[in-house]
């Protein structure tokens, strides 16, 4: 035992690598699990700060900007948090704690929230953060003529005042029990504000942990970190690059051969594999994160809720858990809302490949058989052309014939998604049951992708989102899950947990967050190099 102390003091005091305290400690009869939660353990106690992380995406367009209100896909969420801080947010364990604001207070019914926010934190710029950035930032969601997708997460607000440089107040058309989540939403980052109200999003300016220096939306960024950063113990490494690898085969080749020192999206067919690698470590992690295929509930023949149901009962989730997911996830039930959130409604059946059911909606849409288009790249998700293909050929036994139409992986997020009426797409999930209701199924929602509305739904969105029962809003969420499972317009066939690796001299906290890619998408803040 006083050799393995003195191997963790040397591995806290970065005198020893992990292969060597895993070798040694292993030899002495320590099994590997328990030597690597030695290992962890360990290091935690110390980390580094220095090094140029190279990481590896999944996603991103060409398209891609740095105004926060049009993010869409994890590359530029990572580089997004990286650059800019909000007022709340998730943190590792699930918990929500103050970021900009350093605390919040509620009126009784919830229908007014006063932020504090803390003092004397700086932009890149040198600009110290007021109470203007953020009523300004706030207000360019919130606009007549936004498009941002976190529009609808601020329409309850009808009033916006600071009370003080550095207080915030918000008051809203009825109670939100959740709304300090709503600000921890990734499209609300603080910005820098002109005395006008005008906000800075072009420059990439924030007062996040690292300052953008070349941005090359879809190819490559680099950062550089923020000497003043407010955050203690956050943002170690002091440059990072941020490659956008959309091929999977290649981003792992990337990493197994030292060219970058983390990816996300592992090839679940192949992550045995990777495994066994020396040098690499996979990491997985179970949230909010599903696959969706959205129709357009306002397009022929997806505006017949028998079509819609006939297409839902016609995939066989268990095939593409197994072959998709290789086991890595649950299967879904049509609507967004995971084991993971917390009024999930585990009491509703589970639907499952029903050819005889598929065939019976058809019958009651009064046809025999139907041909339709479903778009799909695997910029979507790793996997989505090859589960595509297999939900044709599910489909076909029930007369529904699906013609797979592959597209570019570049621009599918501004191209396809919202655009094509039948497509493949992920969400990340969000913290709460209201955000991800409000902005992926409320009527007329910017990220509404199948152009669902439905009134009751609607009645019980405005009632849950104030009520303050908890018991009342189990209620109301468990028939909202209803009410999308049985009319909406989506398939949601899949829950995946996050798959990601990185080399072995990348360390972490032993909980990573899973409400996002990445620790919460926020690797680069919370991760260094040992």
């Amino acid at each position: 035992m006083e050799k393995i102390d003195q191997l963790k003091q040397l591995a806290q005091n970065s005198k020893i690598g992990r292969r060597e305290f895993m070798s040694t400690v292993t030899a002495m009869g320590v099994t590997v699990a328990a030597a690597s939660t030695m290992w962890s353990s360990s290091v935690q106690a110390a980390p580094k700060r220095g090094g140029r992380m190279r990481m590896g995406s999944a996603h991103g367009n060409t398209t891609d900007t740095l105004d926060p209100s049009t993010f869409n896909n994890g590359s530029i969420i990572q580089q997004g948090y990286a650059m800019r801080n909000h007022l709340s947010e998730v943190d590792n364990d699930g918990t929500l704690v103050p970021e900009l604001a350093e605390g919040w207070e509620a009126s009784d019914d919830a229908s007014e929230w006063v932020f504090t926010l803390r003092k004397g934190v700086e932009f890149h710029n040198g600009k110290t953060m007021d109470a203007n950035d953020v009523i300004s930032t706030m207000n360019y969601h919130r606009g007549k003529d936004s498009k941002s997708a976190a529009k609808p997460l601020l329409a309850p607000v009808t009033e916006l005042k600071a009370d003080g440089k550095n207080k915030v107040v918000f008051k809203l058309s009825g109670g939100s029990a959740d709304f300090p989540y709503t600000v921890s939403d990734y499209h609300l980052a603080i910005m820098p504000a002109d005395a006008s109200g005008k906000v800075d999003w072009q420059s990439g300016v924030g007062t996040g942990g690292y300052i953008k220096q070349k941005f090359e939306p879809g190819v490559r960024a680099t950062y550089k970190r923020n000497p003043n950063y407010f955050k203690a113990g956050r943002a170690h490494f002091d440059e990072v690059e941020f490659l956008t690898i959309t091929d999977v085969v290649a981003r792992t080749n990337a990493l197994t051969t030292g060219e970058i020192d983390a990816m996300s999206r592992c090839d679940l067919k192949t992550v045995h594999l990777l495994k066994r690698r020396k040098g690499v470590k996979v990491e997985e992690v179970t949230g909010t994160l599903h696959y969706t295929i959205p129709m357009h509930t306002d397009v022929a023949p997806f505006d017949n809720n028998h079509v819609r149901m006939a297409l839902k009962y016609a995939v066989d989730r268990e095939v593409l858990l197994k072959t998709i997911l290789r086991g890595h996830g649950v299967v879904g039930n049509d609507h967004p809302i995971s084991t993971a959130n917390r009024y999930h409604n585990g009491d509703l059946p589970q639907r499952t490949y029903d050819l005889d059911k598929a065939k019976f909606h058809l019958k009651k849409a009064g046809v025999g058989s139907i041909s339709v288009d479903l778009s799909a790249a695997d910029a979507a998700f790793v996997g989505a052309v090859d589960a595509a293909v297999l939900y044709k050929e599910h489909a076909a036994k029930a007369g529904i014939n699906i013609n797979v139409v592959r597209e570019p992986s570049d621009g599918y997020w501004s191209n396809v998604w919202l655009k094509k009426p039948w497509c493949m797409v992920y969400w990340g999930g969000r913290p709460t049951e209201d955000m991800m209701f409000s902005q992926s199924l409320a009527t007329g929602a910017d990220w509404n992708e199948s152009h669902f509305s439905n009134k009751r739904f609607m009645e019980l969105l405005i009632k849950a989102r104030a009520e303050l029962d908890e018991d009342k809003r189990r209620v109301m969420y468990h028939e909202m899950q209803r009410i999308v499972n049985m009319d909406g317009g989506t398939v949601v066939p899949l829950f995946a947990n996050y798959v990601f690796a990185m080399s072995d001299k990348v360390m972490h906290d032993p909980k990573m967050a899973g409400n996002w890619d990445m620790d919460g998408d926020k690797s680069l803040e919370r991760w260094w190099f040992g």
